[in-house]
């Protein structure tokens, strides 16, 4: 009763680990679907794929990131179809390079550049032939090799011996200058440098060049015009090129004569520039006075054209006559000052005059006071000055312009 009772124990144990092994198959199978249905594909086309197979691996910066699934011929080029993780971003602009490890020995294909950042390549997305790259093959170096080598052999370059003659030539040249040679080699080296330590300065110019180049594309049509312009200046002148000889010797002659002239008379020269400094100076120092004349010369020359008379061929201006004359009259001194250029009070020629005549009894012409006025008072200078003129006319002690007329006789 008891083996029955194990056996059957042991045969629903058996069925539940069976069971168990199926989930876990089950699940391991949804895994993997499930992962590869999460990886991308992109379509390459490429030029050639030799030693490129199914199944080749794909990277990134040397990581394999998935395989080539597929190589397709189609037409000149060859389709690869890669997939990738899905993980994995790639740059909008990536390349796609087939690259050779070995001379020998199976090819992978790398994707250049890595991510870094901006746009992802989207998934089923196809790059150009223009976005690829495949390696040179050993094959096409020997030929080139060899093509190079026949053109320079005896039935192509050296047929007359020309390129025997190059090298014979050259060995000549070169024979004692090893060390020139060797000094030259060593300033291309410093030149390279140069231009390494200034590419950017280097880039730029040719840049700006560049942008030159394009404004005068698209200015194309004034530079034409301009062009145009140029050679008709150049007909005109071609036309006058007598005349323009002959003009170009009588300035050369001019400029002999005026150089003969001031090597002659260099001191004179310095010695009028000296002077016309000294003037220049003067005038920089007079500046404030310029500046007065300039503001004040055109109010008196207003004034001179409104004073002057057409008529009597005079300056009219409105002088106090009496006043005048009975100041001087009433204090001679001042008259004989005016006349010396004096002051009084200064002790010199004007205060002596002066005093001989107060000596003389002339100090004063004209009395302070009026007989009967009270001492001290006031005398009245036009009546004092018409008790004088006695029997002049009343138009000599008139100071408008038509009494002065009266006075002359004539009639305005």
């Amino acid at each position: 009763m008891s083996q029955v009772s194990f056996a059957q124990r042991l045969a629903g144990a058996s069925k539940v680990l069976a069971i168990f092994v199926v989930l876990a198959l089950f699940a391991a199978a949804v895994l993997v679907f499930d992962r590869g249905s999460e990886d991308r594909t992109v379509t390459v086309d490429f030029p050639q794929t030799i030693a490129l197979y199914e199944g080749s691996e794909v990277r990134v910066l040397g990581v394999p990131v998935g395989t080539v699934d597929k190589l397709q011929p189609r037409g000149d080029v060859v389709r690869a179809t890669i997939t990738y993780d899905a993980d994995v971003k790639l740059p909008d602009d990536v390349r796609a390079v087939i690259v050779s490890p070995a001379i020998v020995g199976d090819r992978f294909v790398q994707f250049s550049p890595a991510y870094d950042g901006g746009e992802v390549l989207a998934d089923n997305a196809r790059l150009g032939q223009d976005r690829t790259a495949v390696p040179v093959e050993l094959d096409e170096v020997y030929q080139s090799l060899d093509d190079l080598a026949v053109a320079l052999g005896p039935d192509g370059a050296n047929k007359d011996g020309a390129l025997d003659d190059l090298v014979a030539g050259a060995a000549d040249q070169l024979d004692g200058q090893g060390a020139q040679l060797n000094e030259t080699l060593r300033n291309f080296g410093g030149l390279s440098n140069t231009l390494a330590d200034n590419s950017d300065e280097l880039f730029g110019g040719v840049r700006q060049i560049s942008d030159f180049v394009a404004m005068l594309e698209r200015n194309d049509a004034a530079v034409r015009a301009f062009n145009d312009n140029t050679a008709d200046v150049a007909e005109v002148l071609e036309a006058e090129r007598e005349d323009l000889a002959a003009t170009l010797g009588t300035l050369a002659t001019a400029l002999t004569s005026v150089e003969g002239l001031v090597r002659d008379n260099r001191t004179t020269l310095r010695t009028n520039i000296a002077n016309l400094r000294t003037v220049a100076e003067t005038l920089a120092a007079r500046q404030g006075e310029f500046g007065e004349i300039t503001v004040g010369a055109p109010v008196a020359l207003s004034n001179l054209a409104l004073a002057y008379n057409g008529f009597y061929g005079t300056l009219d201006t409105l002088a106090d006559l009496p006043g005048t004359i009975t100041q001087y009259l009433s204090d001679p001194q001042l008259l004989i000052c005016s006349l010396v250029g004096g002051v009084p009070g200064d002790g010199g020629l004007c205060d002596t005059l002066g005093g001989l005549l107060g000596n003389l009894g002339l100090g004063n012409l004209i009395p302070s006071t009026e007989p009967g006025a009270a001492p001290g008072a006031a005398t009245d200078p036009t009546s004092a000055l018409s008790g004088l003129t006695g029997a002049l006319p009343r138009a000599t002690v008139a100071s408008s312009d038509s009494d002065l007329a009266a006075l002359l006789g004539v009639t305005p």
